[in-house]
């Protein structure tokens, strides 16, 4: 890799973790009155918006989540067939989605202080192994629909991404081993996603985490 040509993977980069560090969840939050870093779990993520603003502004907050993973990942892939990036270039779109998924949890915009990087994560993986996540998202889905524990539910599929992507299979998009580079990066991050859940976690155990409804009102235990 040349100089030019690590400024710009450089430029990527710094470009990436400030478009992953958007918090759309808080600024849809303010724009309908809410600060969602004073209500219901205090995070800024989509399924307090979900909680404390609306079921549609949560959805809203999710999409927009997953397009800050998944837009840069895709336009990073793009790039990538650069022949001037060594070897592959293979690298390249996981290292920016990876940075933007960096940039929700850390977001340089309130104090470091970010999301869960679920749904950025989410968007990431897409642009990189859309039948992989397809199937982590079917699991998702799966938990989700049986306990309503959105928190459940995403560290079942951060899990199993933790563990597929070390086996290879190639109509899923995991190459296993064939990419240890990519298996590291996206073990990292889904155990960075599970260590972001960890006072869901403790809610859960105690059996104090909330549900969450998309169809019908809560149940009055909730």
């Amino acid at each position: 890799m040349n100089q030019e040509t690590a400024i710009i993977v450089a430029v990527w980069m710094l470009a990436a973790y400030l478009v992953g560090g958007i918090p759309f969840g808080f600024l849809i939050g303010k724009a309908r009155g809410v600060d969602v870093r004073t209500v219901g779990s205090k995070n800024i993520g989509a399924t307090n918006v979900f909680r404390t603003v609306g079921k549609g502004w949560g959805l809203l907050a999710f999409a927009c989540d997953v397009l800050k993973g998944l837009v840069p990942t895709l336009l990073a892939r793009q790039w990538a067939m650069d022949p001037e990036l060594p070897p592959d270039g293979s690298w390249f779109p996981l290292v920016v989605g990876v940075t933007c998924v960096i940039g929700h949890m850390l977001t340089p915009y309130m104090k470091f202080r970010g999301g869960k990087g679920v749904a950025t994560a989410f968007g990431m993986l897409i642009g990189l192994a859309p039948a992989l996540v397809g199937a982590a998202f079917a699991l998702f889905a799966l938990v989700f629909a049986c306990t309503h524990y959105i928190s459940l539910g995403s560290c079942a599929a951060a899990a199993f991404l933790m563990v597929a992507v070390w086996i290879p299979m190639p109509r899923l998009g995991s190459e296993g081993f064939a990419n240890l580079p990519q298996c590291v990066l996206v073990t990292l991050i889904a155990a960075f996603v599970i260590f972001k859940h960890r006072s869901n976690i403790a809610r859960l155990v105690r059996g104090e985490e909330s549900r969450i409804y998309l169809f019908g009102k809560k149940k009055a235990e909730d």
